[in-house]
């Protein structure tokens, strides 16, 4: 691809340019080759050496797993950039007298670096995530959707690759019906505007709870503006579960969709999944499910579940 690029802009862009392009590119190469092996061959080891990068790891074969190279404990102690900055809110140094409960943690914050305990929130990165990533964000960053060059090639190869191990990963029939979005919360708007915008001329009701996460209610409030019914079923005190028997009455003749999570992001209710996918294809009703909290955690099955859309997030599982 570089010889290519040299000819197909030689017009325009100075020769010494190029030469200092393609050496730019063999050095990310030969750093990228040294994070991923332990064992850099000769000619990467001087590339990698000029850049930092160690070579003196001890060889091993290839069925030997290779440990992450990019991060370890002590780095994380050590170095600056993963230190927090930010300074403390003024008003949690100050004592307010109202509303002070004895769980109020108030006028007591501590000096240092916070303990995150909220992985159902966000989870960082894998460092064998970022191991994987590494190339195709320093050497093969090509457009996956360009078609005409090795670098689009590399991209859309990985990607198409992903999408198997996604579609393998919840039983899905086949790739094609994965679709990448910015995260859970574009999928869970683009399943429920976009069913109900499709289908809006025969059938304007849609089923959902009280419970669900902020951006499935926003965007049920937005089909009501826009002159959809929705229906907002409550959930049992004790357990936070759906009545099978109401969603049942709810459902209606025009109903086109019922959007009900996989495991409540807050209390973490697993809500009966496979019964409502069978109550709701008996009914010829599509269903939905945020199961951001279930990736990972719960065997899933799409087909099995009887689940037509499914939203997930990576960064919920160290993606």
């Amino acid at each position: 691809f570089v010889e290519q690029d040299t000819i197909m802009f030689s017009n325009v862009v100075h020769a010494s340019r190029l030469t200092a392009r393609r050496t730019n590119v063999n050095n990310a190469f030969a750093i990228i080759r040294s994070l991923q092996t332990s064992s850099p061959s000769p000619s990467a080891a001087p590339a990698a050496a000029e850049k930092g990068v160690s070579t003196d790891s001890a060889a091993v074969t290839d069925n030997t797993p290779v440990p992450p190279t990019t991060f370890s404990e002590e780095r994380m102690r050590t170095d600056k950039r993963y230190q927090s900055d930010k300074q403390i809110p003024e008003a949690l140094l100050k004592k307010i007298d109202e509303d002070i409960s004895e769980f109020s943690i108030r006028g007591k914050a501590k000096e240092g670096r916070a303990v995150y305990l909220d992985m159902s929130a966000t989870t960082p990165l894998d460092p064998r995530v970022l191991d994987a990533m590494l190339p195709y964000t320093i050497g093969s960053y090509g457009n996956p959707h360009s078609r005409t060059h090795s670098y689009g090639w590399e991209s859309e190869s990985i990607v198409e690759k992903a999408r198997e191990q996604i579609a393998s990963l919840i039983g899905a029939s086949s790739p094609k019906e994965i679709i990448f979005t910015s995260g859970a919360t574009e999928s869970n708007n683009l399943s429920i505007k976009g069913v109900a915008h499709f289908y809006g001329k025969k059938k304007r009701h849609v089923i959902t709870t009280q419970t669900e996460h902020k951006c499935v209610l926003d965007s049920c409030r937005s089909l009501e503006q826009e002159g959809f019914e929705v229906t907002y079923l409550p959930v049992q005190h004790s357990t936070g579960m759906i009545d099978m028997e109401q969603l049942k009455a709810a459902i209606r003749k025009d109903t086109v969709l019922v959007s009900i999570m996989a495991v409540n992001n807050e209390i973490g209710t697993r809500q009966p999944v496979e019964e409502i996918g069978e109550l709701c294809r008996s009914k010829k009703v599509f269903f939905h499910t945020d199961a951001a909290q279930m990736l990972g955690k719960m065997p899933m099955n799409v087909n099995d579940m009887k689940i037509d859309l499914m939203s997930m997030s990576s960064h919920k599982v160290y993606g």
